[in-house]
């Protein structure tokens, strides 16, 4: 009998991640996990094959973003009510709220990109200029990218149980998220957004924070570029960013330091300052508590790859 390693409860990073619903799904339908790995940041990742005769199988609302990268076989498996087959290099984006039912049939072997919905979504202020809560993962089966596939292959090929390994796989997990961003999102039906912020200040508070990451930036500063008292600015920043305004600065300056390392040999004090910390340990520390491994070995991991 093969091994079926069995996904960790509970979270990552605090952040609830109901995964266990999904893996009963599959082992229900005699798919065996092959690999899995938590990548950090409230993403996970595996691996399953699957070799049996038919098996009707469903998913009820998961709780969380799921893509699905068939690699080989799955030709006769179908989505009821779903025109079409699986197929290598053909894509699957099912969203949390999802339901739906599935006859799977003979040999397949599918990799699985499990993500939070707001973490889907809060890239969108960044990438798209929309705010985050207007967009959502679309509803698609049997979709063709060659890019997405491209990356689930090479995400396939890494090492998950090495810190480079999940250091490179964690950072071309991020590319597909905002590929699918791209190409497979859609607004939220029946959504009426309420306050926020108007789409020419969020603009402008993207931009001036883009610009002065290198400064101390305050709640006040940032308020008064808004024309609003701090109070009613933090609640209509939130609403129009997915997050308060000091953790959104604290991603932007996550988000150029591995810019930075990825694409420059800049000593890490000269990364520090181009990223407002104020220093070489500052920065360290703070890389360290979100992505689970310092700045340096981050960069050669990325080297290696």
């Amino acid at each position: 009998m093969r091994h079926r390693p069995t996904v960790p409860a509970g979270t990552d990073a605090g952040i609830p991640f109901g995964l266990q619903s999904v893996c009963r799904t599959l082992s229900e339908a005699n798919a065996t996990l092959e690999r899995f790995a938590w990548l950090g940041d409230g993403l996970a990742i595996a691996e399953w094959t699957r070799i049996t005769e038919e098996t009707e199988t469903s998913y009820e609302q998961p709780g969380h973003h799921t893509l699905s990268c068939y690699l080989d076989g799955g030709y006769r498996t179908e989505r009821q009510k779903v025109p079409g087959f699986g197929a290598p290099s053909r894509l699957c984006a099912l969203p949390s709220d999802h339901e739906s039912r599935w006859w799977v049939r003979g040999e397949m072997h599918f990799l699985h990109l499990y993500f939070l919905p707001e973490h889907f979504t809060r890239r969108a202020v960044q990438e798209l200029d929309r705010e985050p809560r207007e967009l959502t993962l679309a509803d698609r089966t049997y979709f063709e990218d060659a890019r997405i596939d491209a990356l689930c292959r090479a995400l396939l090929r890494e090492r998950w149980d090495d810190a480079d390994g999940r250091l490179r796989v964690n950072e071309a997990a991020h590319e597909v998220l905002s590929q699918l961003l791209r190409g497979q999102s859609v607004n939220r039906a029946g959504l009426r957004p309420r306050g926020g912020l108007a789409p020419a200040v969020r603009r402008r508070l993207r931009e001036y924070i883009e610009a002065h990451l290198t400064q101390p930036l305050t709640v006040g500063e940032l308020a008064d570029l808004a024309a609003l008292s701090e109070y009613h600015f933090t609640r209509m920043f939130r609403l129009s960013f997915g997050s308060a305004p000091h953790a959104w600065v604290a991603e932007q300056r996550l988000a150029r330091a591995r810019a930075l390392l990825k694409t420059t040999a800049l000593p890490l004090a000269q990364v520090a300052a181009q990223c407002g910390y104020a220093n070489a340990a500052h920065l360290s520390h703070r890389f360290r508590d979100a992505h689970g491994a310092p700045p340096n070995a981050y960069r050669l991991a990325l080297q290696a790859s």
